[in-house]
């Protein structure tokens, strides 16, 4: 695929396995740490691990909320958020504190129940698709993915929602609206199916 492909750097995420899992897939992928080369990119991946409040304020800090408000929200470049990547989509966060996220899909990011299941959610888990002509599209209804977090995402409109996750409660594995992805487990860390779902979302138009 003739691609180019930008993965974010704000100091918050394991940028290098996904520039590789991008490299599995015959796809070149710069890691970028200046927000006016996403003007340069056809597609943009916006990894994260850690709390928000710091990735929101990393972000705003070097400049890239504007620069990706310009490159995802008005000029349309299909947009995939990982792990802490999904959750910055969100209005607000609870996690220390309330934070502000990018408010693209409305909607809190809350901390797992620990009621019934230890928190953080470690490891592999189903995630069955509620949509699957994305980043699913090929993969059947469900397929097991690897997940890493204490929150979860919870859109104010369920029907973004294209995976769902059971981890003591059902919440939101992945979101999908027009050119914005997101995927609450990590495909760079889930092996074939992960590469799947990336490769998915490469060939989007």
């Amino acid at each position: 695929m003739d691609r180019r492909v930008s993965i974010i750097d704000y100091g918050m995420g394991n940028l290098q396995s996904v520039a590789n899992a991008c490299t599995a897939l015959g796809v070149k992928a710069t890691i970028i740490n200046t927000p006016d080369l996403l003007q340069e990119a056809d597609r943009i991946i916006l990894p994260g691990v850690g709390a928000f409040g710091d990735g929101m304020n990393n972000l705003e800090k070097r400049g890239w909320v504007e620069a990706l408000e310009s490159e995802v929200r008005i000029n349309k470049k299909p947009f995939l958020g990982l792990c802490l990547g999904m959750q910055l989509l969100a209005t607000t966060s609870s996690e220390y504190g309330c934070h502000a996220g990018f408010n693209w899909i409305p909607g809190t990011v809350e901390r797992i129940p620990n009621t019934t299941v230890r928190v953080p959610h470690i490891g592999w888990n189903d995630v069955c698709f509620s949509k699957k002509d994305g980043l699913f599209a090929g993969l059947g209804d469900s397929q097991v993915f690897y997940f890493v977090h204490s929150y979860m995402f919870r859109p104010s409109d369920p029907s973004v929602i294209s995976g769902t996750c059971s981890y003591g409660i059902d919440f939101a594995a992945s979101i999908e609206m027009d050119n914005i992805y997101a995927t609450q487990f990590h495909p760079e860390k889930s092996h074939k199916i992960g590469l799947a779902v990336l490769k998915n979302f490469l060939s989007k138009a």
